[in-house]
């Protein structure tokens, strides 16, 4: 358990942190490559925590991966609730992080390094958005590091796949398909709209991709092992 909520806690402060940094450094500089930018600094961060953590907790650092995997009886509800209280708190440390060594007036326009949903995008197009976007996210962690014939690569389809839906999407709602990245620079800059979105639309999005591998990609394979116990 011990070792679970320590690779959870260190890995979702690196994804909030460098993250974060991107974005407020993107407005700071006033880069016009600025999405990319944003979008290999979350890709990348989580390539390489995910690809380091693997062994150990399994490198969800996401309340959606984490509730979705114990929705499918993958893991249990002890270590769920291990995890998600790890996400949150190491989200909160690096949103604090940030807040205590980024420049004031970035901390502030950025909303401290987090998402914000388009002045046109009501919110049920941010829902849908958002679910899509981890759909596809959780669909590929199901494919590679799931599935127990899954390519061994490591991180690096899923840190490509956060890419991918951040150049996708990010203009409209952040594309953060993970709560705990949004709701840390949430709580650390007052900033509490759209929280309903980054927790829905990702928590729902995850559960349907496990569900389609569950009972239709995955149906007749030999059965999955026993949900992970208390350690």
């Amino acid at each position: 358990m011990r070792k679970h909520f320590i690779a959870e806690l260190i890995g979702t402060f690196a994804l909030v942190f460098v993250g974060g940094g991107a974005i407020m450094m993107a407005q700071h500089t006033g880069n016009n490559a600025g999405l990319l930018q944003i979008a290999l600094a979350h890709g990348l961060i989580l390539a390489l925590m995910v690809s380091a953590a693997m062994n150990v907790s399994g490198g969800h650092f996401n309340p959606a991966v984490t509730t979705a995997l114990l929705v499918a009886r993958r893991i249990t509800p002890t270590i769920a609730g291990v995890h998600i209280l790890a996400q949150l708190i190491g989200a909160l440390a690096a949103a604090w992080a940030l807040k205590m060594t980024m420049p004031v007036a970035v901390f502030a326009a950025t909303q401290g390094g987090g998402q914000a949903i388009a002045l046109d995008v009501t919110m049920t197009q941010a829902i849908a958005l958002e679910f899509i976007a981890t759909f596809f996210l959780m669909f590929v962690i199901y494919g590679t590091a799931v599935h127990v014939n899954a390519p061994r690569i490591g991180g690096l389809a899923i840190g490509l796949t956060i890419a991918a839906d951040i150049l996708a999407i990010g203009p409209l709602t952040g594309a953060s398909m993970n709560p705990a990245r949004s709701f840390g620079p949430a709580i650390a800059s007052g900033v509490l709209a759209g929280q309903v979105v980054y927790w829905v639309g990702p928590i729902l999005g995850a559960i349907a991709a496990a569900m389609v591998w569950e009972f239709g990609l995955l149906r007749g394979e030999p059965a999955p092992p026993k949900p992970e116990k208390s350690m």
